[in-house]
């Protein structure tokens, strides 16, 4: 291969690889294959040209020009002439795209949706620094300055993401970077001839500073500033802020325009930090409260009420924000003859939880706190300005219990047109299904009350419903109706889609994100949880005002009012903790990287020293170290994808292998083949649910994975071998355990498709163990550290002052 190809496969290999850092940023990966095969176009042409020769600015013109045809081709060939050749409708089209890129962008969290306008931001971004890297590297023949776009494009990705991968990405585009520079340096050391170490110099050639042959000079200034590069991306992305918080998670961006004040609220997206964080092992102290209310059943903390529904998502509207009034307004459409009681609560936000808005019980009449913070009159929040956060803040809210009851509701009038106009709209998107299901639900009732009642008892209660962590994230209309089908999701589906139900019946529905009343922990004092965090639907009832519901089975509390059989005014007991607060997360903490995670990957450093070049081969062929160099960024990329597919292979055959014949190592052997399958069922999609039977879960992975009649019988016969070991005083051996998890794998892995297939393989979903095994070790390694440590301290003297034994 000459030195031209060589560069030219390189630079178009670094980019590729630089351009993976932008895998984390959208939710599908799929834009990057099309990168791939434009970048490879693109070089092919700027190859082709420089073999002609062109002058060097034709040749990069030509590449420009086609890669402008090609990105016509994917994303505007029907607005093109000849779907190649853009014109005033091309560009039009092309400037439209960008336009709804840049909105989904400010629009939603990391990751985002893979909008079309995102992609071709994507994929036409990634196209430019391919053609800037190009032209330096092999159309201009300097490779040094190539790093710049890949360090641009790099910083963007790792500025934008603050996902544990990072170093990952970080060594991709170092790895191309350093075998641009490398095949750089071999093409000029070829030009010089050979070159020999020691103390010799190259005839004719002029010594440098430093004694060095001048035939080496290009060579060492171009790892010298390939140094300062990787450098530079390895230190730009800890100052750049990173857009991964959520309303729950933390944050601290800020939310107000102009140079102080804060003018309105932009729209944030929920949806990435609930579902990133669903599974998360620790259950960290958001917040403590005292209140003087007698019951806390009522006192969920909100943050914020998500308003808007545009068929992709719900999210907050857009709206005015003005100073904090002391008294806050009055609650929209509460009348002063619905019973209702005032509470103080003083509210203590850990010193970790850095929150933009402002967790209060609703309707807040008064806020004591200090700082910057600002108030959205609609939605009766109040949110930082400009990097205010909740962080170690203890404020004072005064709130109204609201308790209406089921004859006021049933009464209500019909709701004022301004908020009928805006609280029941619906996209045109949306599925006919949600509207026929919701007039199925509530066929047969007189008011919108009872619609109310009875679309929460058909998710909570009747309606065939399971609350599962595991399934696909979504909120839009999609995602709605596949909800309704296969009836499995965690509180967001539930309060999203009887926000939208309820809005095709006319009732004005929104939802709200926040905490439910926590834990007791004595002496007047509660604990909120992250594992508190939850959704519900808000709908409106004239003379009651926006009226909380519960459809999510076995969270939070059922408001009294949708009770029919509650006594009237018999409270819950008081001190019983809020369902959610031991049990699995409603919606989510936030992802563990929003604490502790980037602290931890800035602490191991990578460090990339240049390898020395004190001699070469007589064959003009590679030095040792930098072979070795190479070898090893190749030996990275190719085997950290397939870590967890070998991981995932040993555990198999760990579990599957031979046994011992003593009770241990029977119920060993049993609890490992059941192990083994409820890993492989979630592997191929089916998430395991421990709070089931292992009948009842043999049932399910049957039900969900539609195995046959021969699979259903493997599952069983490991379910009643585990319950053997669990129930039996004397567990008899099951011979064939082994043959039957492979059965249920065969049978699991036929019943899928084939992208699904190839996951389960490449990218087992069961291999999250791994790091919660790490996460555990490090936790009990420094509790012992810590009681180590406090032993140390608290060990008392066994010497008087004599030295004699006190």
């Amino acid at each position: 291969m000459s030195g031209g190809a060589r560069l030219t496969v390189c630079a178009t290999l670094a980019t590729f690889l630089a351009a993976c850092a932008l895998l984390p940023l959208v939710d599908r990966s799929t834009w990057i294959m099309q990168a791939a095969i434009l970048l490879v176009l693109q070089a092919a042409v700027g190859a082709a040209a420089r073999r002609v020769p062109l002058p060097r600015p034709l040749t990069v013109a030509a590449q420009a020009l086609v890669s402008l045809l090609l990105l016509t081709l994917v994303f505007a060939h029907e607005q093109a002439l000849g779907a190649i050749v853009p014109g005033p409708r091309a560009f039009g089209h092309f400037g439209a795209l960008l336009e709804a890129g840049a909105d989904d962008i400010g629009r939603y969290m990391i990751p985002a949706p893979l909008s079309d306008g995102i992609r071709l931001m994507l994929v036409g971004g990634t196209l430019v620094i391919g053609l800037l890297v190009d032209a330096l590297a092999v159309t201009f023949r300097s490779a040094a300055p190539a790093g710049l776009p890949l360090l641009a494009l790099y910083s963007v990705a790792a500025g934008l993401s603050d996902s544990w991968i990072d170093w990952l990405w970080f060594l991709f585009a170092a790895g191309g970077y350093l075998l641009l520079l490398l095949a750089e340096s071999r093409d000029r050391l070829a030009q010089w001839g050979r070159v020999f170490g020691g103390a010799g110099r190259v005839p004719g050639a002029r010594p440098g500073p430093d004694g060095g042959s001048g035939a080496l000079a290009p060579v060492r200034t171009g790892r010298r500033i390939g140094v300062l590069v990787l450098g530079v991306a390895a230190l730009v992305p800890s100052f750049l802020p990173a857009m991964d918080g959520g309303l729950i998670g933390a944050s601290g961006a800020g939310v107000g325009h102009g140079p102080g004040g804060g003018g309105t609220i932009s729209a944030v997206n929920p949806l990435v930090s609930l579902q990133n964080s669903l599974n998360q092992p620790e259950d960290r102290t958001v917040m403590t409260y005292r209140t003087d209310a007698e019951q806390t059943s009522d006192m969920y903390l909100r943050i914020v009420a998500l308003d808007e529904f545009d068929g992709t998502t719900w999210r907050p509207s857009v709206r005015s924000i003005t100073d904090v009034p002391s008294p806050l307004p009055g609650p929209p459409g509460l009348d002063g003859g619905i019973g209702r009681t005032e509470v103080r609560t003083r509210i203590s936000a850990a010193d970790w939880y850095a929150q933009d808005w402002l967790p209060m019980p609703y309707p807040a009449t008064r806020v004591s706190i200090d700082g910057r913070w600002r108030f959205e009159q609609v939605g009766r929040t109040l949110v930082g300005d400009h990097g205010q956060t909740t962080r170690g803040k203890s404020y004072t809210v005064e709130s109204l219990i609201v308790r209406p009851t089921a004859e006021q509701l049933g009464d209500a009038g019909a709701p004022p047109k301004d908020v009928a106009r805006e609280f029941t709209k619906v996209p045109g998107s949306l599925p006919d299904v949600v509207r026929t299901t919701a007039l199925r639900v509530t066929a047969g009732a007189a008011n919108n009350y009872e619609r109310a009642v009875r679309l929460q008892d058909y998710f909570a209660v009747n309606g065939g419903f399971t609350y599962n962590t595991e399934v696909q994230a979504g909120s839009g209309s999609a995602a709605i109706a596949r909800f309704l089908k296969q009836k499995e999701g965690f509180c967001v589906h539930f309060s999203f889609s009887m926000a939208a139900m309820a809005r095709t019946l006319g009732i004005p529905a929104r939802v709200a994100v926040g905490f439910t009343p926590g834990s007791p922990a004595g002496t007047g004092t509660y604990t909120v949880g992250l594992r508190d965090a939850h959704a519900w639907p808000e709908l409106y009832f004239e003379g009651v005002g926006w009226t909380r519901f519960e459809p999510t089975p076995n969270r939070g509390t059922v408001p009294e009012y949708t009770q029919d059989t509650a006594p009237a005014g018999g409270p819950s007991d008081p001190a019983a903790p809020s369902t959610s607060a031991s049990a699995a997360p409603s919606v989510a903490q936030p992802s563990s990287s929003q604490s502790c995670s980037a602290a931890q990957r800035r602490d191991g450093s990578c460090g990339d020293a240049a390898p020395a070049l004190t001699g070469s081969d007589p064959d003009d062929g590679l030095p040792l170290g930098d072979i070795l160099l190479v070898a090893l960024v190749a030996v990275v990329v190719v085997t950290v994808p397939l870590l967890p597919m070998v991981w995932r292979r040993r555990v198999r055959a760990g579990r599957l292998g031979p046994a011992g014949r003593t009770d241990a190592g029977i119920g060993s052997r049993a609890l490992a083949a059941w192990r083994e399958v409820t890993d492989t069922a979630w592997d191929h999609g089916i998430p395991p649910d421990e709070a089931q039977t292992p009948r009842k879960a043999a049932a399910r992975i049957v039900r969900l994975g539609g195995l046959d009649a021969p699979a259903a019988a493997a599952v069983g016969r490991v379910a009643s071998a585990v319950e053997q070991v669990l129930y039996a005083p004397r567990p008899a051996p099951v011979a064939g355990l082994g043959e039957d998890v492979r059965h249920v794998y065969t049978a699991l892995h036929a019943q899928v498709s084939g992208p699904a297939r190839l996951r389960a393989t490449l990218a087992p979903r069961s291999a999250v163990r791994v790091a919660w095994a790490l996460a555990r070790r490090r936790e009990a390694f420094a509790v012992r550290l810590r009681e180590r440590w406090s032993a140390a301290l608290d060990r008392p003297s066994r010497s008087g002052p004599s030295g004699q034994e006190s």
